[in-house]
């Protein structure tokens, strides 16, 4: 009986060891134990480090560049004979044994850093005995197989110091703003101290904690003869000053983060991505970041003073005003800043990327692209303004606030005439302007009359990159935020190059930035001005009816940006609030900041563009009568002023006939260069039963100087009828 009851112990123990053995690591794992989750590091524009994105965070460093402060406390705290014993110290093991038969089994541990670093990488947290053989195993097999400033060094690497930050380098940067090289006794202490409980004595959790740890380290440095009784005593007297370098970086630019992040879990996975230590270099700017998002909170707040005046004791809205922002560089499709809402953490939804909006008159430079690629000028006279357009829903003539029944194009565009602008849809016909739009990468819009007026559904990235392309000479760029990834050791993964393709000829893109032109220096878009932005400058405003949205998409030649204001549940922004006073001091302010010490960088003229001097009234070639013509301002009042300008023309699209509209014909001899005076324009909604939100009225721009004289009790004349001036 007695030998039955012993092979059946032997046969339980070999069974009980087998089942430890066959759970211990394999010499490949064994030999890796040294690969860990990295932090993939996100780089901007100037290869400065701007986000991190991973599982753990973590930064590897080598022991070389761990303050030797580190090391002493870390071995006087967890293990002082680590450089002595072979995994396991017995001395421990057996001190740990009595503790724990006095208070109690697991009140005390005996872990040397080998076996915490074998607990760490292959096993679990258990209080077991199976569990604690399999430690001592792996640990002696860790000491055969590297040297004892490897462990070390895989140890501090690894080991968890609290609030999210494992590793020496992490932990150093997180708390104290110093690489691990840096840190001084009393933060090395600190350190050494968390690393017992780090949940509940990281310093963040709990400061006081945190020094009871660091002064019970130093006192077992003390003990251990590490450190004298002076440096003991000055090092308990440091007062710990927190600083967070490690994740201090990244309050700004959380959209943009976001959009990098998909981007890489896309291309590599997420594994690769949490865990592989990649560098990614893109084209964030922080420093346009910062000011993007400081403008953006600016602007939202000042809309929201106008609407709580204008409420006053009316119930507060549960939605929240949002805004977005884009800007790029024309040239390369590089994104400089991206602003998808006002706080990513109360809504991750990106406004720049993910919202289709319809973006009222900022569509409308695409209708008349198409038509200057279709052989039309900017003096192109539209006619017939009034003529009702047939609908499926009956005859149409789109709100507007100008009157009269003609204008040029560049009068349109500056004017931001909704009757014109159906009427050059008209001209030149909706499949030619959705095929347009869609080149200028804005999407699939729809085929109706009030495509003119912003009905399609658009991003503002595609409308910011649609608008570069007019900046870059018709080439549209491909957005880009990412320049290339490498992996942790250097090895370049992926490149990108910037993009571009012709959507537009240089001749027309040139034209179109100088009627946009006309927009911010004299059009709906002159609050820019107001708010200090002085640069050569083109671009759009678009608000959809009721005020819903507010746009302005505008460029230099090294920038384009765009700007939108909104609710995500479509609604009233404020009565009678325009793009001009929502929108364009957003972009103002911002421009001006991103691009300081830019200089006055022109647009330049390709070789294919010519001018001639016409009249702005009927598009042709200007007489000496059209410098002097009598009309009635705004007010009313009549005055007199010259209808010459100098426009652009692609070479042999010139017109060829002179003004015939005045009293007599002079043909203006040489070259002229009078400004086009400043002309009020809107843009309002669309036609019954589309269904459309489209445009309302912007800002009126700044009124020209112009000389007044009493009202005369006579007849409005001819040009007065035919064009509402």
């Amino acid at each position: 009986m007695l030998a039955v009851l012993m092979w059946s112990a032997a046969g339980a123990l070999v069974w009980y060891l087998g089942g430890i053995l066959t759970g211990l690591p394999d010499e490949d794992a064994l030999r890796g134990i040294g690969a860990m989750a990295r932090a993939t590091t996100v780089f901007d524009a100037h290869d400065r480090p701007a986000f991190a994105i991973f599982k753990e965070q973590r930064i590897e460093v080598p022991l070389s560049r761990v303050s030797p402060h580190v090391v002493n406390a870390i071995v006087a705290v967890e293990d002082q004979r680590f450089f002595d014993h072979g995994g396991i110290d017995v001395i421990r093991i057996a001190g740990a044994a009595w503790k724990n038969l006095l208070d109690g089994w697991g009140t005390q541990g005996g872990s040397t850093i080998t076996q915490q670093l074998a607990r760490q990488s292959f096993l679990s947290r258990d209080k077991t005995v199976r569990r604690k053989v399999m430690e001592v195993v792996v640990a002696a097999r860790l000491e055969d197989e590297f040297t004892k400033e490897q462990i070390l060094e895989m140890y501090l690497n690894k080991v968890y110091f609290g609030d999210g930050l494992y590793g020496i380098e992490a932990a150093s940067l997180g708390y104290f703003g110093k690489h691990a090289a840096d840190v001084d006794l009393a933060e090395a202490a600190l350190l050494a101290g968390l690393v017992k409980a780090p949940s509940t004595y990281a310093p963040t959790v709990s400061l006081e904690r945190a020094v009871a740890a660091r002064n019970a380290a130093l006192l077992a440095m003390r003990a251990a003869g590490i450190i004298d009784r002076g440096a003991y005593d000055e090092a308990v007297r440091r007062e710990v000053r927190l600083e967070d370098a490690l994740r201090a970086q990244e309050p700004f630019g959380q959209y943009f983060k976001e959009e990098v992040r998909k981007q890489l879990v896309q291309r590599f996975g997420w594994e690769r991505v949490y865990q592989g230590g990649l560098k990614v270099y893109t084209t964030l700017d922080l420093d346009l970041q910062k000011a993007a998002e400081a403008e953006v909170q600016r602007s939202l707040e000042e809309i929201e003073r106008r609407q709580a005046r204008r409420r006053r004791h009316a119930a507060a809205d549960d939605q929240t005003l949002q805004a977005a922002l884009v800007s790029l560089d024309p040239r390369t499709g590089e994104v400089r800043a991206m602003v998808g809402g006002r706080s990513f953490h109360q809504s991750p939804f990106n406004r720049a990327t993910q919202a289709r909006r319809q973006p009222g008159s900022a569509f409308k430079p695409f209708v008349y692209a198409a038509a200057l690629e279709r052989g039309f000028t900017p003096a192109s006279l539209l006619t017939a303004l009034d003529t009702p357009v047939m609908t499926v829903e009956g005859a149409w003539v789109p709100e507007d606030h100008s009157t009269g029944d003609a204008m040029t194009i560049r009068a349109a565009m500056r004017s931001s005439s909704n009757r014109a602008a159906v009427r050059m849809l008209q001209e030149v016909g909706l499949a030619a302007a959705v095929r347009y739009a869609e080149r200028l990468g804005v999407g699939t819009v729809p085929s109706v009359p009030s495509l003119a007026l912003g009905s399609g559904e658009v991003t503002l990235m595609s409308m910011a990159a649609a608008y570069a392309a007019f900046a870059s000479g018709g080439l549209l760029p491909t957005p880009l935020l990412i320049r290339r990834v490498e992996s942790a050791e250097g090895e370049q993964l992926s490149t990108a190059s910037p993009r571009a393709e012709r959507a537009v000829s240089e001749a027309t893109a040139f034209l179109m930035t100088t009627m946009m032109a006309d927009v911010v220096d004299a059009g709906t878009a002159w609050q820019a001005r107001r708010v200090g932005f002085r640069l050569p400058a083109a671009g759009k405003t678009g608000t959809t009816n009721d005020s819903r949205d507010a746009w302005f998409v505008g460029y230099t030649p090294r920038l384009a940006t765009g700007v939108w204001v909104g609710y995500d549940q479509p609604r009233t922004i404020i009565g009678g609030g325009y793009a001009g006073d929502l929108a364009v001091p957003l972009w103002g302010r911002f421009m001006a900041v991103a691009t300081r010490g830019h200089g006055a960088e022109p647009f330049r003229a390709p070789g294919t563009v010519t001018t001639a001097a016409i009249c702005r009234i009927s598009g042709k070639l200007a007489t000496e009568d059209c410098r002097d013509v009598e009309t009635v301002d705004r007010d009313g009042y009549p005055t007199r002023q010259s209808m010459v300008v100098t426009e652009y023309f692609v070479r042999g699209t010139e017109p060829h006939e002179y003004c015939a509209g005045h009293a007599h014909l002079t043909p203006i001899r040489g070259p002229i260069a009078e400004a086009t005076p400043a002309l009020p324009g809107t843009s309002v909604p669309l036609a019954p039963g589309t269904g459309a939100a489209v445009a309302t009225p912007d800002a009126p721009p700044v009124e020209p100087d112009t000389a007044r004289t009493p009202p005369q009790p006579r007849p409005p004349g001819f040009w007065r009828r035919l064009f509402g001036f």
